[in-house]
């Protein structure tokens, strides 16, 4: 299994966005491809925002079956972050590239 980690940043007035954006549309989408076994969205309130202010950091695990799989989702560039309109809106700033971890082994 494949654990791919984006992070996204987002101004502690608009907390709720980013989360109502991943359930609304970023899961129904990964639902929808073959090798995407599950996701978690893991957020904490003491992020520094771009601007240096107080915000909240979320931290998305996607899990997959493979890197092919990962490369059906994001393309030829795997490490390359897909981040939708909605989910910029949403946020003050984000990882443009993403980290992939193979699991040796889960308890």
């Amino acid at each position: 299994m494949i654990v791919r980690l984006w992070r996204g940043r987002a101004a502690a007035a608009r907390a709720t966005a980013y989360p109502a954006h991943f359930h609304a549309t970023v899961l129904p989408e990964l639902r929808g491809i073959a090798g995407f076994l599950g996701a978690s969205l893991l957020r904490t309130s003491n992020a520094e925002g771009s601007d240096g202010g107080e915000g909240i950091e979320f931290l998305v695990m996607t899990r997959w079956e493979s890197m092919d799989a990962i490369r059906a989702f994001a393309g030829d560039d795997a490490e390359h972050a897909v981040v939708e309109p909605g989910a910029v809106a949403a946020l003050v700033d984000f990882d443009v590239r993403v980290r992939h971890y193979e699991v040796v082994e889960e308890a």
